[in-house]
């Protein structure tokens, strides 16, 4: 089953999302407007939003607030996003051209720095103080694994400790914040927030080795970016650090990163983890967190948001793109 038939009931308040960021971005500086709608135009999954959405199912949501929460999540989101691509130098994202390629680094980052400062200004009522905290504190931590990646590029001496804590900043996280806000906005009680942002926590790492995966395993059609684009921007992911193995291979990724111009060695190394067993070790990896984010709704009550999020655990997990 498709993600888009599995949330297809909460199309409405998906909409309302879509137009409350276009609302928020429309009334700045033209190039900030330009830069910010070329993004939202970019489209995606709204994952984040989803989870804010269906986690409020299980207290007393106040639509508005909802709302709010999920549009500043999305925000950092693409914030993130935009800050990620100027550190990789990357041309292209979803098969659009990015906003440093479009424009340049200084519109990207001053873009980027828009949107987080935005988020802050969206939330208030509700539980405002304590959403504040934890937005505050997601961004730092998004902030620091920005800063890590950008250390850690062509960095051959990096463990899988490494990469697990890495992939927890750049993408769990703000998947876990975006399960744990949409409880805390509905006032869920304190097991119910805590297990639905372990959810999030584990549906974000799996989320993320996924896309690691796929980055070696689709078509540059699929993926809206060329195959095998992390090694080439000299990022360490799941399949490559399994790969280490075999000595050879190690051998030949340390050589491309004393010399990152040499593409037909990249394109090599590519070629042979793609086709190797390490895809379905990572794969399993995957597969473990899938099944401790769907140990954390057992306890949770028997409703609609429940079965969604249980749905959408096994789309995440077979996805191709």
């Amino acid at each position: 089953m498709k993600l888009a038939t599995t949330i297809k009931y909460m199309n409405d308040d998906i909409n309302e999302i879509e137009n409350r960021m276009k609302e928020i971005t429309g009334k700045e500086h033209t190039m900030i407007r330009a830069a910010s709608n070329h993004l939202l135009q970019a489209g995606g999954k709204r994952i984040r939003p989803i989870f804010v959405l269906l986690s409020s199912q299980f207290g007393k949501p106040e639509t508005k607030q909802v709302i709010n929460v999920a549009v500043a999540l999305e925000l950092i989101h693409m914030a993130s996003l935009v800050h990620d691509d100027v550190i990789d130098f990357s041309d292209t994202r979803r098969g659009h051209p990015t906003v440093n390629s479009k424009w340049d680094n200084l519109t990207a980052m001053y873009t980027g720095d828009f949107l987080f400062a935005r988020t802050l200004e969206l939330v208030k009522g509700k539980n405002e103080q304590q959403i504040h905290n934890v937005i505050s504190e997601t961004i730092n931590q998004v902030c620091i694994g920005e800063i890590e990646q950008l250390r850690d590029k062509y960095d051959i001496n990096q463990s899988l400790f490494n990469y697990f804590r890495r992939i927890k900043r750049k993408t769990a996280l703000l998947i876990a914040t975006s399960s744990k806000l949409g409880a805390i906005a509905a006032d869920c009680d304190q097991e119910t927030i805590e297990r639905l942002e372990l959810y999030g926590y584990y549906i974000g790492m799996s989320y993320q080795i996924i896309d690691d995966i796929l980055d070696f395993t689709s078509s540059e059609k699929e993926l809206g970016k060329p195959v095998g684009s992390d090694l080439l921007n000299g990022n360490l992911t799941l399949p490559t650090i399994l790969a280490f193995n075999d000595d050879g291979l190690y051998r030949d990724v340390e050589q491309f990163f004393e010399n990152p111009d040499q593409e037909e060695l990249a394109q090599e190394v590519i070629q042979k983890i793609k086709h190797s067993d390490v895809i379905e070790d990572a794969f399993q990896y995957s597969q473990t967190y899938l099944r401790k984010a769907l140990q954390q709704l057992d306890a949770l009550p028997n409703n609609k948001s429940k079965r969604t999020l249980q749905k959408i655990a096994g789309y995440l997990g077979k996805r191709k793109f």
